[in-house]
């Protein structure tokens, strides 16, 4: 399989991104009944400039299926919805307490802590919403659904979190660690990827294949970000870095070391580029993603 090189890869992914940015916009509107700062704290969270990798997972997911990327739209912006939510929330005073998200004031800090909390509640219900209504096809409408609402549940992302906030600080080792992250950030990853196959009508060896490229990219993707909280660069990341670490949460360079780390984060996505024999040229995108995410640098 020939993969896609970096610089289509860019080129692709902001096509895919202004897709996804203009059908989020249409979301947004959520007309009368919807309290004005209410709304705007959504839009200020959902619509602020991002990676979107999750909908491009979404989106990548349903080609690589053979299928047009549209029917998938919904979907992808369901969870990137699910995905903002957990930012908001997450930033929370209660939770990780930060004030910096995308290079902008988190929401608590941009308007206050009682409308980032219930912005973070609207756009979790209206993500199951737009899954809900975006399908014909009521089998594909009810199996996404589910697929969604247990990945952002108490065994997926907010079980994650849950132990995140419980074991940061302890004494943990790396097998805990990579339990934690595979729910906390694997599991929306993983989830974005079988619902762009679901949307496109692959059967169940397909979505596997997909999964488990979405497991191996997901750990990859938190190595790499406790990378860069450990030493990367603040202006390029828009968010402080050295907080873990000054804080003494548990990560992996200070569990394994900055070398194993990068040696652990591309043995997985070797793994995840193997996943993708079967589907041939048709996952070139989806090849050259994993390998940005090694590479990234914010």
């Amino acid at each position: 399989m020939m993969s896609a090189s970096l610089a289509t890869l860019h080129e692709y992914s902001a096509t895919l991104r202004d897709e996804v940015d203009q059908a989020l916009d249409r979301y947004c509107g959520f007309g009368d009944g919807c309290p004005e700062r209410l709304e705007a704290a959504i839009r200020y969270s959902l619509l602020a400039p991002g990676k979107r990798l999750r909908p491009l997972l979404t989106l990548m997911a349903a080609e690589t299926c053979g299928s047009n990327r549209v029917k998938a739209m919904p979907a992808a912006c369901a969870v990137e919805m699910i995905h903002a939510y957990s930012l908001i929330h997450d930033d929370l005073p209660a939770m990780d307490d930060d004030d910096l998200r995308r290079g902008r004031p988190t929401c608590h800090k941009a308007f206050d802590e009682a409308t980032a909390i219930l912005a973070g509640d609207a756009l979790l219900a209206r993500a199951l919403e737009i899954v809900a209504d975006g399908y014909q096809d009521p089998v594909v409408a009810a199996r996404s659904c589910r697929e969604l609402a247990k990945a952002a549940g108490a065994t997926a992302l907010v079980g994650g979190q849950a132990d995140d906030l419980n074991e940061q600080f302890g004494s943990g080792d790396v097998e805990m660690l990579k339990a934690i992250h595979r729910r906390k950030t694997g599991a929306m990853i993983c989830v974005s990827l079988r619902l762009g196959a679901i949307a496109a009508g692959a059967g169940d060896q397909q979505v596997a294949q997909l999964n488990l490229y979405g497991e191996q990219i997901g750990l990859a993707f938190q190595i790499v970000d406790d990378l860069l909280d450990y030493a990367g660069d603040e202006a390029a990341l828009g968010k402080r870095v050295g907080k873990d670490a000054q804080r003494g949460k548990l990560t992996y360079p200070g569990l394994i070391g900055v070398e194993e780390s990068r040696r652990q984060a591309e043995s997985l996505i070797a793994g995840a580029k193997q996943s993708l024999v079967d589907f041939g040229e048709r996952a070139n995108h989806l090849e050259a993603l994993a390998q940005y995410i090694l590479e990234r640098n914010h």
